[in-house]
């Protein structure tokens, strides 16, 4: 069988895309390898979110260059953002590169592979699928092309794709196109099936996963969807323990989103928040569509919906024009919000986007100072509240070893209910994998918790082998195309 080699880069939807690829590479008889010098094809899934990506791409593509020129059959491949960011000049700065794939394009991979390999020249295939939107449904992995995969138990499915938003700073609707949104039918179809293979956690994906609408609906009615498919998911595979989604823009947090949290036990307490900025100065040059105040509000209503819920957000600093002053208010909003973790940038722009008109007249040392102080201020929040959770009980979704080294018996990684890291032992024997185990917290880490099981584990299944490692997916783990940062935790 021929054989793949993916590596990947950037968020959650880079690596969603990579699951959808290494599906549809299954389904055509390929199968994934760890090896480079065993690759039929190398695919490169990018992301163009973070400074200079495309020359980092650049760099990247130099390393398998060699293998080009040694094995002449070899095909590469660029998918995911920069690909769609670039198209057509990536062939031309890379001419070793067989083809450009955009994310709509991730179908038609075996066949432009085929033809790579039958001798056509590079291609192209940026392509927006707007009048006839395609969603790849996932693949549980005790069902996929991928022999011996362990189960998953937990796992994503999109909702939508693209973004309508128009952030000044964000390249996203450059690479992603406009909002399309998926039938509710194909997604709750794609939730039960996973259900029925044994994953206990799907999280809704979406670039703005809230402003989800079913496909005609009347624009006078478009605000509730959202909060009716939880509703609808919720009424028709009632046996998912978890669901999640990421992530939501603060303008669509609607009072009946806050209604479905309240009244849906498989929501989990914890909701990741995108602020970006807690000055309304920079958030009307980022047009972020809302204020300070109108966030908060909606914060302190998602926090008092469910009791004990948590907020991590995402935030930029050295915005083009940010002061001392907008930056103190930034640091003040993650109080007031109460953030236990948080994803924090340094601005950089990027290509097609309107904040490029606004220059970048924050120096960079200045972005270094304040990104280190706003960590630090994320950080002290986030070790209260770990410390304030020692005693208290909750339940942990097993989801595999940790701790004294990968594999060992004995420890094992889960997430709570809002989503913190808990370490638990259990007797070696034991096969924790997939299972929620109620716990008592018996100790707080700098990033993580540990917890005491409250349940005799006798009943769980004992382990023939050691647990299973990573699946074997064909993906290298990459460091994100650009520089960021973030306070480490259990949250998203």
């Amino acid at each position: 069988m021929p054989r793949y080699l993916i590596q990947t880069f950037g968020c959650q939807m880079n690596v969603h895309d990579s699951r959808r690829i290494e599906e549809v590479l299954g389904r055509a008889g390929w199968e994934p390898t760890d090896e480079s010098a065993l690759a039929d094809l190398v695919l490169f899934n990018t992301c163009s979110v973070r400074e200079k990506a495309e020359h980092k791409l650049l760099s990247v593509l130099g390393t398998v260059r060699a293998l080009k020129d040694a094995r002449a059959g070899v095909v590469i491949a660029v998918a995911g953002c920069v690909a769609q960011q670039e198209g057509e000049k990536l062939l031309s700065r890379a001419p070793f590169v067989d083809i450009v794939l955009g994310p709509d394009n991730i179908p038609e991979l075996p066949g432009l592979v085929a033809s790579a390999q039958a001798g056509s020249p590079p291609i192209a295939r940026t392509v927006f699928d707007l009048e006839d939107p395609r969603f790849l449904d996932a693949i549980p992995s005790d069902t996929s092309a991928s022999a011996g995969a362990p189960r998953e138990f937990t796992s994503f499915v999109t909702v939508m794709k693209g973004c309508d938003e128009r952030c000044t700073f964000c390249i996203v609707p450059h690479t992603r196109g406009p909002e399309r949104y998926r039938h509710a039918d194909a997604i709750v179809a794609e939730v039960r099936g996973m259900v029925e293979a044994g994953v206990r956690e799907v999280t809704l994906l979406g670039q703005t996963v809230n402003s989800w609408y079913e496909p005609g609906t009347e624009e006078s009615l478009r605000e509730s969807q959202f909060a009716h498919l939880l509703e609808r998911i919720a009424r028709e595979v009632p046996s998912l323990p978890r669901l999640r989604y990421t992530s939501p823009h603060p303008r669509h947090v609607t009072d009946a989103l806050l209604h479905a949290h309240r009244t849906l036990d498989m929501l989990p307490a914890h909701v990741h928040l995108p602020v970006q900025s807690g000055s309304n100065r920079v958030l009307k040059r980022m047009l972020r569509r809302y204020t300070r105040e109108h966030y908060l509000e909606r914060a302190h209503a998602l926090r008092g919906s469910r009791s004990g819920l948590t907020l991590s957000t995402d935030l930029i600093v050295g915005f083009p024009g940010e002061t001392e002053e907008d930056f103190r208010e930034t640091l003040s909003l993650v109080q007031d919000a109460g953030f236990v973790a948080a994803f924090a940038f340094k601005y950089s722009p990027r290509p097609y986007t309107p904040a490029l008109k606004l220059g970048d007249d924050v120096p960079e040392d200045v972005k270094d100072e304040r990104l280190t102080r706003l960590l630090e201020q994320v950080a002290v929040q986030q070790s209260a509240h770990l410390a304030s959770l020692v005693g208290t009980r909750t339940e942990v979704l097993v989801e595999g070893p940790s701790g004294r080294g990968e594999g060992e018996p004995g420890r094992w990684r889960g997430r709570s209910t809002r989503h913190e890291i808990v370490h638990l032992d259990a007797p070696g024997e034991l096969d924790l994998a997939g299972a929620t185990v109620p716990v008592t917290i018996v100790q707080a880490n700098a990033h993580s918790l540990v917890g005491r099981p409250e349940v005799d584990l006798s009943s769980l299944p004992r382990r023939a082998a050691p647990p299973a490692v990573p699946r074997p997916t064909g993906r290298v783990k990459l460091p994100v195309m650009g520089k960021s940062a973030r306070v480490p935790s259990g949250h998203a």
